[in-house]
């Protein structure tokens, strides 16, 4: 009799690692970051109206943001895995319709993608408080940027050369990158995470965990955080090439300074050694107070425009050390029983500062110029500092081991 021999990674699924949610975060990367720069201009191509361009933004963010809402009540009948799964197929299938170059395709490509980005976010913020120890979320959102630099960095760049040479290309190497993601994530085999819950607990309603978070400061605290953060980026990525144009620098300062930007994704290993050196508290202060100073020096020196850019792009590298730490206070505020819930919440920074920041620049072009939306983001940035003051000075430690 021969014995049989099944390999061990088939017997045993390979344990979650740090390096396997970064893998996942650098395939999501270049299948996003290829087509950040792509979309808006292939939907003003397809629409030929920027205003129904930015109706069209506004209506996928709201709906958006009720699927990310909703995300946890679709989890009681669907599996988490099957979720994620969704989404990434979402990826695959919106570049495919987005590549066949008709108007009403590319707008459904472009909703696809979106509702893909928030239901994946959600499902991999509960895998990662699944399987990530809190004292090791640093270290995973770090290395987590470091592995999505590249896709960001040349991702905005690549994809519209590539749309001006053959428009379906970046489309066509976006699904591959989101099929790789697929495999990536199907190779890990999460499941469906840790199941933390209480006994016969009954179905969650949509919106009732809404008010278990407005009660927990922290997580309030966390959520704005992020949602600031996200408005200094919408304030960064978008209106900073149109004060470009509008100053005479021409349209490639931009997309140049971006990328440039994202470069320094390179540099988080550093920025969580400066975390890790102080606190959380202190790196979110930082962070926030350097920004609200720098915007608001922008804004100052608007009539200078070179000065205005240099001082908007200094800022967005302690957007960056946000993005490293910023989360953090949300992250390690989550009851155990609650992940999946409140990682919806959370994922919903995206779409609110969606919504938010095209809101408020509009009213603030009303009765002032282009700059003006870089003060809003300097004063949300100082609110923010204040806020962070409230945090724990030990948030992110080792907690201490008793004395036998």
């Amino acid at each position: 009799m021969f014995e049989r021999r099944i390999p061990e990674w088939l017997r045993h699924a390979p344990a979650p690692s740090i390096k396997g949610f970064a893998a996942i975060s650098g395939f999501e990367a270049i299948t996003r970051g290829m087509l950040i720069s792509v979309f808006p201009v292939a939907a003003y191509d397809a629409l030929k109206s920027a205003s129904l361009v930015s109706s069209m933004y506004f209506a996928i963010g709201v709906l958006s943001l009720i699927v990310g809402l909703l995300v946890p009540y679709f989890n009681n009948f669907i599996p988490r895995r099957i979720l994620y799964v969704i989404g990434a197929l979402g990826y695959i299938l919106g570049s495919c319709l987005a590549a066949t170059g008709l108007p009403h395709m590319v707008i459904l490509g472009l909703l696809l993608n979106t509702l893909a980005t928030v239901i994946t976010f959600v499902c991999f913020n509960a895998y990662v408080l699944d399987y990530i120890a809190r004292v090791e979320l640093g270290k995973c959102e770090t290395l987590r940027m470091f592995y999505s630099a590249l896709g960001w960095t040349i991702g905005p760049v690549v994809g519209v050369v590539l749309w001006k040479f053959w428009f379906p290309l970046p489309f066509i190497l976006s699904a591959i990158s989101a099929t790789f993601l697929l495999t990536t994530f199907l190779y890990m085999r999460l499941g469906n995470g840790k199941l933390i819950s209480k006994a016969r607990r009954p179905t969650v309603n949509p919106l009732a965990y809404l008010g278990r978070f407005a009660v927990q400061p922290r997580l309030i605290a966390g959520w704005l955080f992020a949602v600031i953060r996200s408005c200094g980026w919408w304030a960064y990525v978008v209106y900073l090439p149109i004060f470009a144009v509008v100053n005479g620098l021409g349209e490639q300062v931009g997309g140049i300074f971006l990328s440039i930007t994202n470069a320094g994704l390179f540099c988080a290993p550093f920025m969580l050694r400066f975390v890790q050196s102080f606190s959380v508290k202190f790196a979110v202060q930082t962070g926030f107070l350097a920004v609200a100073i720098l915007f608001a020096v922008a804004t100052i020196v608007s009539d200078y425009a070179w000065g205005t850019v240099a001082f908007l792009f200094v800022g967005s590298y302690f957007l960056i050390l946000l993005d490293i730490c910023g989360g953090l206070p949300f992250l390690m505020s989550v009851k155990p029983s609650e992940r999946t819930e409140m990682s919806a919440i959370y994922s919903s920074f995206r779409d609110v500062s969606g919504i938010l920041t095209p809101g408020i620049a509009w009213l603030i072009l009303t009765v002032a110029p282009v700059s003006g939306i870089f003060l809003a983001s300097g004063i949300a940035s100082l609110a923010a500092w204040k806020v962070a003051g409230s945090l724990h000075p030990r948030l992110g430690k080792n907690r201490l081991s008793p004395v036998r």
